[in-house]
């Protein structure tokens, strides 16, 4: 029995009970940022490997494979930094659900499509879907988790989920498409996605900016979206058409032509920016970007080129790929959760330099591989340190790319820096790509073998990303040290503009005393 004079505990402390209310609702936000970035990831892996089986099964050709990847990859480049800036004006809750309502549906449809017109419709619906949800799941960590050790292990538990789920997405894609069907890779990420939408309702308070103006910068959303739209159809139509074709020449003309006019939208025109230029004064988000889309120039395309080494080089079935890609999902998980401390101790940039130099070395040494390359001394070690390097990469980018942000911006800063990951890896990709081909039919025509002449190709395209992360390396050196870490303000809208100052009164006019 207590006593009245006996201390009492606090509603809602720790304490030997158990955790207090309020870390349980803040690790549940954290679980369910993380459920939502596993998704993401998960069904981009899971459908890649079962491409070749839904390309047969649903009768594809060429052309139509190609619009596969093409519509999830422009809608999602596209759209990005709509959706991280929606965030921040219309609350997180809110549009945490619509975006998990149009990736879930759109799983649903892909896994019940019968042709490939409604497939492809379905992919780039799911693609616009991620786009709203990608960013915000950052979003809410930002705004959940405001600084110090908290805010940098959230940050390195989502990076190691955004990049261990999409080896172990592999692995689970192999599995379901060798051992059920196709279809089961996309009606699983629905499932997931209804139980993700049922934990956003619950767990996620509503969180926006109740100062700012809830007005979108309409010609900053149709200028950004076209441009980067215009840009990504560009770029991937380079690998077929070439860069001298029309289609490439218009689509990078147009693409110019309307991000130059989102520039001077933003810069003299819009009220209320959808992108502040102001922001590029903080040196650190400046210089994470930049470092985005160099690294993720090469690791947005490894996946491509070691999937192909495994199974068109080294003869591995979907299933045996999966689990060839276990060391990478180790790695990436392992250094993206344990260098959170390192981070918050000596700041972004050593560990930023430390996770590319890894991934350097990893893609030069995968670069060594043939056909004949046994997987645990030619094949395990590089990717060891590919998964090390990228996960301290990732949480160490994540970082510095929303220090010194305010909460009403942090849409902002994590719509910017998946913008800029995904437009590095489009680039990466198809500058690869060509190279790669090249090299190979080159090496064809030579009479070579094919395993041989896909290694002349994609060894040098490993060398290449290994040069992509060593410029990354050099652009890391801009990002600031711990001790410059102050926070930059940055304005969300343009300042009304100043009165006249008021005339002089006359002396004649002024009341006496």
């Amino acid at each position: 029995m207590t006593s009245p004079n006996s201390p009492q505990r606090p509603t809602g402390s720790a304490g030997p009970a158990g955790p207090s209310a309020a870390a349980v609702r803040t690790g549940l936000i954290l679980a369910v940022c993380c459920l939502g970035q596993f998704m993401f990831v998960l069904d981009v892996a899971s459908v890649n490997v079962a491409v070749p089986v839904i390309a047969e099964a649903l009768g594809f050709d060429m052309a139509g494979l190609h619009w596969l990847y093409n519509s999830y990859a422009i809608a999602l480049c596209g759209f990005m930094m709509l959706g991280g800036r929606l965030a921040d004006l219309y609350g997180q809750r809110r549009v945490f659900l619509a975006g998990g309502v149009i990736f879930t549906v759109a799983a649903l449809a892909g896994g019940l499509a019968q042709g490939p017109a409604s497939m492809v419709a379905a992919r780039g619906l799911q693609g616009l879907g991620a786009a709203i949800l990608v960013p915000v799941t950052l979003t809410v960590l930002g705004t959940t988790f405001t600084g110090g050790p908290r805010r940098t292990r959230a940050f390195g538990l989502w990076s190691g989920v955004a990049g261990g789920g999409a080896a172990v997405g592999v692995l689970v894609g192999g599995m379901i498409t060798e051992w059920f069907s196709w279809r089961g890779t996309m009606l699983g990420t629905a499932a997931l996605g209804v139980v993700l939408l049922v934990l956003v309702a619950r767990a996620v308070p509503e969180q926006r900016n109740t100062d700012a103006v809830r007005q979108l910068d309409l010609l900053g959303v149709l200028s950004l979206t076209g441009g980067i739209v215009a840009l990504v159809f560009g770029i991937n139509e380079i690998e077929d058409h070439g860069w001298a074709s029309a289609r490439v020449v218009t689509g990078l003309t147009a693409a110019a032509a309307l991000l130059a006019l989102f520039l001077y939208d933003q810069a003299r025109i819009a009220r209320q920016p959808l992108v502040p230029l102001t922001v590029f004064r903080n040196r650190s988000v400046s210089a994470a970007n930049l470092v985005a889309v160099c690294a993720w120039g090469a690791l947005g395309t490894m996946f491509y080129f070691i999937s192909m080494l495994f199974q068109a080089v080294l003869g591995y079935s979907p299933l045996e790929t999966g689990a060839a890609y276990l060391p990478l999902a180790l790695g990436i998980f392992t250094a993206a959760r344990g260098v959170a401390g390192a981070v918050l101790r000596l700041g972004a940039r050593p560990v930023l330099m430390t996770g590319l130099t890894l991934a350097a070395l990893g893609m030069a040494w995968l670069a060594q591989a043939g056909p004949g390359t046994a997987y645990a001394s030619g094949l395990f070690g590089p990717l060891l340190l590919l998964g090390l390097g990228e996960g301290m990469v990732l949480t160490a980018t994540t970082t510095a790319a929303t220090a010194g942000l305010p909460g009403h911006l942090a849409g902002l800063g994590s719509g910017l820096l998946n913008t800029t990951r995904q437009l590095g890896g489009a680039v990466g990709l198809v500058t690869l790509v060509s190279i790669a081909t090249g090299l190979t039919n080159e090496a064809a025509a030579r009479g070579e073998e094919f395993p041989q002449a896909l290694m002349a190709g994609f060894s040098p395209a490993f060398l290449f990303s290994a040069a992509f992360l060593t410029v990354g390396l050099l652009v890391a050196l801009a990002v600031p040290g711990r001790e410059s870490g102050r926070s930059v303000p940055v304005a969300s809208g343009r300042p009304a503009p100043a009165r006249e100052p008021a005339p002089p009164v006359p002396a004649e006019a002024r009341p006496r005393v």
